[in-house]
């Protein structure tokens, strides 16, 4: 029997076989490369926010999201886009 630990058969004739029956899924693995899923997501985040900025004729003065937050709320609060004074 080649069958993993975890085989709820144990009747496949080779170790990959069974791995193949089990539809096993590669995750998002770069936190070798000191990435995480959490970062890539709070990126992601942070630049959707700053797209929707600049949409909305906002420049704020960086791509950081207390500036993009910022130049929001100033411009919420004056009745003009940030940046383009």
């Amino acid at each position: 029997m080649a069958c993993r630990s975890g085989c709820p058969t144990k009747d496949h004739a080779t170790w990959g076989e069974c791995l193949k029956a089990a539809n096993l899924k590669v995750g998002w693995a770069k936190s070798a490369s000191g990435l995480d899923l959490t970062k890539e997501k709070k990126w992601d985040n942070e630049l959707a926010l700053y797209r929707s900025a600049r949409a909305q004729g906002i420049q704020p003065d960086s791509t950081k999201t207390k500036d993009i937050r910022r130049a929001i709320d100033i411009s919420e609060k004056t009745g003009t886009a940030y940046g383009n004074q």
